[in-house]
């Protein structure tokens, strides 16, 4: 499926690009040549083949869930502007009012 110089330019100018007559010929050549390409892999036979998202076998690289201790208040809130009674104090961010 060969594209024509006036669909090169309709994209251009759909994309908002200034192309010179050279970068149109060059682009008028290598999209068509990217169109018969893929009409060539749209003629293999993937009847055999089923549906799949990914080519690759789903696996997640997870480390298995343990119980763990964990960071002490007191480390957590070494660097903290402002703590009361174990958690971070911030200011008030909501009116009495509202």
């Amino acid at each position: 499926m060969a594209i024509t110089l006036e669909e090169v330019r309709h994209i251009a100018l759909l994309a908002r690009l200034r192309l010179t007559e050279d970068e149109e010929a060059r682009y008028t050549d290598q999209l068509s040549a990217i169109l018969e390409y893929a009409a060539r892999l749209g003629e293999v036979d993937t009847s055999a083949v089923p549906p799949t998202a990914s080519v690759l076998p789903l696996q997640a690289p997870l480390r298995p869930d343990s119980v763990r201790p964990s960071t002490p208040t007191s480390i957590i809130l070494a660097n903290a502007a402002a703590s009361q009674e174990g958690m971070f104090r911030v200011p008030p961010v909501l009116e009495e009012n509202e």
